[in-house]
């Protein structure tokens, strides 16, 4: 598995969980400023983008490389940092065996 933080200005960045197994709303809200929405895109990986990112005054700066992997970026945009998942898994909670 690996993560992606895409920015705005272009930059793009490997990313590990500080537990180093799946992340926790805190880190992904760190991320992208704020509460998150999780999209999808065009080659079946997940996007963390801010939820609020085009109601914001001013909205968040428009993040064209992230858009481009968006599943619906040829109608929409994504705006601010995305953080980029390969499988839902990276998103869950531990497993009561993993705490044990």
């Amino acid at each position: 598995m690996s993560t992606s933080l895409y920015t705005p200005d272009g930059r793009v960045k490997t990313i590990t969980p500080a537990n180093g197994k799946r992340w926790t709303l805190a880190e992904l809200q760190g991320f992208v400023g704020g509460y998150i929405e999780v999209v999808g895109t065009v080659d079946s990986r997940w996007m963390v983008i801010n939820e609020h990112g085009k109601i914001l005054n001013p909205p968040l700066e428009l993040n064209i490389p992230a858009t481009r992997l968006y599943i619906h970026g040829r109608s929409d945009v994504i705006l601010g940092p995305a953080v980029v998942v390969d499988t839902l898994e990276e998103f869950n909670e531990p497993d009561d065996e993993e705490i044990a």
